[in-house]
């Protein structure tokens, strides 16, 4: 059997989740903003992006019956929330089930989906 990464898992689950139509992206966690808040820009002009991944956690269930992985979702204005975050959940799930049973690794998978916030146009909180 394949010793599954958590990095890819959370590489797998982020893909699954930007596909879906209503996705403006994702939401990266508290501890990934502040990170990003105490690093030193100093004379380094790129700006720094935050990858997908920083808004997926996955870990193992603590009695070991397989993954929870937690998606937090920022939607566009337009596609009814409640249906969009399904479609996340469903296709987020069915993604690293697939890459699990790739790597002969076929085990339980947990999803929970987040909506963080509305996007309106450009990017702007719905009002």
């Amino acid at each position: 059997m394949t010793t599954v990464r958590t990095t890819t898992v959370l590489s797998v689950a982020a893909e699954a989740a930007l596909t879906v139509p209503g996705v403006a992206g994702l939401q990266p966690r508290l501890a990934h903003r502040l990170a990003a808040a105490v690093t030193p820009t100093g004379a380094d002009t790129t700006p720094h992006r935050t990858p997908p991944e920083a808004g997926v956690r996955a870990d193992r269930a603590p009695d070991g019956s397989g993954w929870r992985i937690e998606v937090r979702c920022v939607l566009a204005e337009g596609p009814r929330t409640l249906d969009t975050a399904r479609n996340v959940h469903d296709r987020v799930e069915a993604a690293v089930i697939s890459h699990l049973a790739a790597l002969d690794a076929a085990e339980r998978v947990t999803v929970a989906v987040t909506v963080t916030r509305i996007a309106g146009r450009r990017g702007r909180p719905a009002e």
